[in-house]
């Protein structure tokens, strides 16, 4: 009898971040977070030592992370960049003065004076509602474990030192570690902690390996060289399973393979229907090092650029010519052609590393996105003369965030002019007739759409925080995220709304939240008639493919007897069996699960 028979097999569920199967060999990375242990400090004596010791521990952590760094293959890509992200922290002023002032005014070690440090930044992260910036936090919670590591003198086992094909199962895993997996060694992932806004997530869907996150317990049921399963797709992860449950499994891989193999094969073609209606399909982007990606996997564009990442874990505010860089890069990248920038989401509450912002203690509905730029002005400024300065080089839009009312683009549409005006007369090129757009996010800007539509040349519906805001929903907390409904019957009121005071007006609308790449939702967007999509790059494949097999004629009869229903779990139900007999092939295994 071999040995995996005699172990129990454990299926656990948990969030597929990145999709695909891998069947293999299990290397359990086992690590322990160094405590941090409360002594004071009895003279000024000890306080210098200690002082000297975290300087010390500073200087080793960031060599640790260039050694990581310069063992890496793809010196240019999203991997060296996250490293870069930990050695800014780092270096971060706040990060560290904060640590040796807790040091020197509390008289306390550098491990508790560290924690004190930390603590203060988590309050502070928790209470951004942003999942992607609120996770940041974890960024900050790695470095610390690699400090308070080379505070106690102790060496991190290494995934860069596993010599064979395995699949790495880890209470959690940095950035710092997950870039060390791109290799071919390393199949794929799974996590007992982790969301997929993490890092890691973004990580894992560029070098395109199998993870599962969340799984809260897989660690307890895994040994080194157990056989495991990774689901990426599903979220499933399945401990020593049986010879059947392999054989299963191996089809189904074989099945993913030809079929993304097939996505892939199409998925330059354009995202139009039978009948002739097209689809703008774009990706929704953090990194310029995603636009390989994105292209690779069909889109013709850029949906959404969200550009809070460019001020974040910054000793110093981006300069001009730095978001021109960047900015440049993003509408000359090869296959692209259109960009819609959105210009930052952020508060004095989202960790820009300068004193002169003020800390925003309760940003989930407070002073962010275009509310603080009104504010902010001569920050705003810096950021849209790059903008329309790029905007010469190709097909660029600018995406204004959580417009409320008329007041706020009115406001916003008069800086844009006056930035115009300062470059013309600098006699820098720019594309005067640049369009403009505002997100469409919190229900008084559906309430006020006819009105808006007016205003800009575009809407583009952020469905993550208009589902939230609509129905009264903290899409953190567990206990109420089974409520997070997107075909809610009211959100598909508030979208068609939206789209009909837009089309009504002569101006497109677009999706750029997690809807747009559900391939759920694809024949009632399909529908409602939105003119562009944009989401994840690995959703593209399967969404156009979806497009280019159906009807608007079709989907606008889905979307009527969809109307008529009351409830959210009786539409979601309706339009799951629609899918299943229209698109089998497409339908992830959880469909089929009612």
């Amino acid at each position: 009898m071999g040995e995996n028979e005699l172990k129990k097999t454990v299926a656990l569920r948990g969030i597929g971040v990145s999709p695909g199967i891998i069947i293999g060999s299990a290397y359990a990375l086992k690590r322990q977070d160094v405590k941090e242990n409360l002594y004071k400090l009895s003279d000024q004596k000890s306080i210098s030592r200690e002082v000297e010791r975290f300087k010390n521990s500073l200087v080793k952590s960031e060599r640790e992370l260039l050694d990581i760094k310069a063992g890496l293959d793809n010196k240019e890509g999203i991997g060296p960049l996250f490293i870069d992200v930990h050695i800014m922290i780092l270096n971060d002023r706040t990060f560290v003065e904060n640590t040796i002032k807790n040091i020197e005014n509390y008289r306390v070690n550098a491990e508790w004076a560290l924690k004190m440090t930390i603590s203060r930044h988590r309050h502070v992260f928790s209470q951004i509602e942003d999942d992607y910036l609120r996770e940041r936090i974890r960024d900050v919670e790695y470095v610390g474990q690699i400090i308070l590591r080379n505070l106690a003198g102790k060496v991190d086992e290494k995934i860069s030192d596993i010599k064979k094909d395995v699949v790495v199962v880890a209470r959690d895993l940095s950035p710092a570690d997950t870039v060390q997996m791109m290799t071919p060694k390393i199949l794929g992932f799974a996590t007992d902690m982790g969301g997929k806004t993490s890092h890691t997530a973004i990580v894992a869907k560029s070098i395109g390996i199998p993870a599962v996150v969340g799984l809260e317990r897989v660690t307890g049921e895994v040994n080194t060289g157990d056989t495991i399963i990774v689901d990426g797709t599903a979220g499933v992860v399945i401990v020593n399973p049986d010879p059947e449950v392999i054989k299963r499994y191996e089809d189904k891989k074989r099945h993913y393979v030809v079929m993304e193999e097939d996505m892939l094969k199409d998925a330059h073609l354009p995202a139009i229907t039978i009948d002739g209606h097209g689809v703008g399909v774009g990706a929704n982007i953090e990194f310029i090092e995603e636009i390989g990606s994105a292209v690779h996997h069909g889109a013709n564009g850029v949906g959404l650029y969200r550009t809070e990442f460019i001020y974040i874990n910054r000793g110093q505010l981006p300069t001009e010519e730095e978001h021109l860089s960047i900015y440049k890069k993003l509408i000359e990248f090869d296959g692209i052609k259109w960009a819609t920038i959105r210009t930052f989401d952020l508060g004095g509450d989202k960790f820009v590393s300068d004193a002169g912002l003020a800390e925003e203690m309760n940003p989930v509905m407070g002073l962010r996105a275009i509310r603080f730029c009104l504010q902010e002005i001569d920050l705003f400024k810096v950021q849209l003369r790059a903008i329309l300065r790029a905007s010469a080089y190709g097909n660029t839009g600018i995406l204004l965030p959580m417009i409320s009312g008329v007041k706020e683009i009115i406001d916003a549409r008069s800086i844009i002019d006056e930035v115009k005006e300062e470059l013309i007369a600098e006699k820098i090129p720019i594309d005067e007739n640049i369009k403009i757009g505002i997100m469409i996010e919190v229900p008084s800007a559906v309430i006020m759409a006819e009105q808006l539509a007016a205003k800009v040349d575009f809407f583009s519906i952020g469905t993550n925080d208009l589902i939230q805001y609509a129905l009264a929903i903290d899409r953190v907390n567990e206990r109420v995220t089974y409520l997070y409904e997107p075909l809610h019957p009211a959100i598909l009121r508030m979208i068609q709304k939206v789209v009909d005071a837009g089309h009504n007006a002569g101006i497109k609308v677009a999706m750029c939240g997690e809807m747009a790449g559900d391939p759920l939702c694809t024949p009632i967007l399909l529908g409602l008639r939105l003119d562009g999509l944009s989401m994840t790059p690995l959703a593209i494949p399967r969404v156009k493919k979806i497009i280019r097999n159906s009807t608007v004629e079709e989907s606008g009869r889905l979307l009527e007897k969809v109307m008529t229903l009351d409830t959210a779990s009786e539409i979601k139900e309706y339009v799951r069996s629609y899918m299943i007999e229209k698109f089998p092939e497409f339908c992830p295994s959880k469909w089929q699960a009612h």
